[in-house]
């Protein structure tokens, strides 16, 4: 185990941690409610440090990132644990797993191993993703670092739920971020996540106040977050932070502990679509189901298709170094 990053030693070897808003106080020999930071001996410890749970060359729109270096491809990875207990978790096997089994598991990948299989790969980002890279935060920090310095850029997929003081440290290093905005509702934050909401939107904020490029994404589920009501005040955040911020409205699928409801309708992210453009946003994309030109790029001044996409391929049509070719309208993003 590797001393972790954030935390304060309280009376009687008990440790405040400091990495995420649960800000756990955790008594000698037990964890947090990540399950993978542990209170050894008075001091706070990072159990996941060198144990990569997942390893994978992804496209980067995979992430989903639609505005940095497209076409390109992320080398991907996780550390079990999360700081989340989603019921409706994608990847629950290896997030949940330190939970539900008691111990954190994992192949030894050491920041500079990381980053080496990323330039043989020819890689241009980093993505740690899969699980919370805040639970993994002294190994994604250590990484990120040693990525810039050889040219890499490093990408967070996370549900947003972190400090500010962790996020700024970061922050040098981490160039763009997918942030999962589940719900404006801090009752599903609650009841679903096991977290809450208002976190989520202080970290959304910052981010963008930091520099770091990001993308929304909102799974859509029926009869929890599907209404006018909550789609609209979920657009209207995002445009208050920034317009050019892209919005992912996605397909839920029935998995985990919540099989208990059907596929999101076409119709209903059709609607979260147009509801997102007229709130004002540029870039409305939808996901995880078949939409004919829901995931293509139109420039937000006169219209043309910059970038066409089918799944995961991709064609530039009307876009040249980050302009649009008909106007000259620049693109916001992280472009080649």
């Amino acid at each position: 185990m590797r001393e972790a990053y954030f935390y304060d030693r309280l009376a009687d070897k008990k440790v405040r941690c400091r990495l995420c808003p649960h800000e756990c106080e955790i008594p000698e020999n037990k964890t947090g409610f990540c399950c993978v930071r542990k209170n050894n001996g008075g001091m706070l410890c990072s159990m996941n440090y060198d144990k990569i749970i997942a390893e994978h060359i992804d496209p980067v729109e995979k992430k989903p990132l639609y505005r940095v270096l497209p076409g390109s491809r992320s080398y991907s990875i996780a550390a079990a644990g999360c700081n989340f207990t989603c019921r409706h978790c994608q990847n629950a096997e290896v997030s949940q797993f330190p939970r539900d089994r008691g111990i954190c598991i994992g192949e030894p990948r050491m920041p500079g191993e990381i980053v080496a299989s990323a330039q043989k790969a020819r890689c241009a980002t980093i993505s740690y993703t899969y699980t919370e890279p805040t639970v993994y935060y002294e190994l994604a920090c250590d990484t990120a670092k040693l990525a810039a310095d050889k040219g890499l850029k490093n990408i967070f997929v996370s549900n947003g739920f972190i400090n500010a003081g962790p996020l700024t440290e970061i922050s040098p290093y981490l160039h763009a971020a997918n942030i999962d905005l589940k719900a404006f509702s801090d009752d599903f934050y609650r009841t679903i996540c096991g977290a809450r909401l208002e976190p989520v939107l202080e970290a959304i904020r910052l981010y963008k106040k930091l520099g770091i490029w990001i993308e929304i994404t909102t799974l859509v589920i029926s009869g929890l977050n599907d209404s006018r009501e909550m789609l609209a005040a979920t657009a209207e955040f995002i445009a208050e932070v920034g317009k050019e911020i892209p919005w992912h409205v996605t397909a839920f699928h029935p998995t985990h502990l919540m099989t208990d409801r059907g596929p999101t309708p076409v119709e209903t992210l059709l609607l979260a679509r147009d509801i997102g453009l007229q709130a004002g946003l540029r870039y409305v994309y939808t996901g995880n189901i078949p939409c004919a030109g829901g995931e293509d790029t139109l420039c937000h001044n006169c219209g043309s298709l910059l970038i066409t996409r089918k799944g995961y391929a991709i064609a530039p049509v009307g876009f040249y170094h980050g302009k649009c070719s008909a106007c000259g309208a620049g693109c916001a993003g992280i472009f080649a």
